[in-house]
């Protein structure tokens, strides 16, 4: 298990919002507005225990899973291109990348999204990696 996984096994179990950041804040280093709008929703409608199940999953599923934490990502990357959800790709590359993984590496998911779900998964997996290229050189 890696550092950052035994960091997420140690976050507290579904307490409310404290213990349903650590994940977020380990792979994207703050919880993305949409989750945070999720949660917002279901606190309003009474059901804040779904949202600490749903949240105990994805810390167990990140936390416990054998790919270690880059290799996820750069899977879920994958699966996410191949979907066409590129917000959510663009988040997976750069917790990837955070975990370790290199441009190269998100370059060999792109190109097996291609086997996968054509050239349109491989296009956007090559425009998120433009995206974070950029990002780096502004920086």
């Amino acid at each position: 298990m890696s550092k950052s996984s035994h960091a997420l096994a140690a976050a507290p179990a579904g307490t409310g919002s404290p213990g349903r950041e650590a994940v977020y804040k380990t792979l994207f280093g703050h919880v993305p507005e949409k989750v945070q709008k999720r949660w917002l929703v279901q606190e309003h409608l009474g059901r804040a225990a779904t949202i600490d199940a749903v949240e105990h999953v994805r810390r167990v599923a990140i936390a416990d899973n054998p790919l270690g934490l880059k290799t996820q990502q750069l899977v879920q990357f994958g699966q996410l291109a191949v979907l066409s959800h590129a917000d959510s790709a663009l988040l997976h590359a750069r917790a990837a990348l955070r975990a370790g993984a290199s441009l190269e590496d998100l370059a060999g998911v792109a190109e097996t999204a291609l086997i996968t779900a054509g050239v349109p998964g491989y296009s956007l997996g090559l425009r998120i990696i433009e995206t974070l290229i950029e990002e780096q050189t502004s920086r």
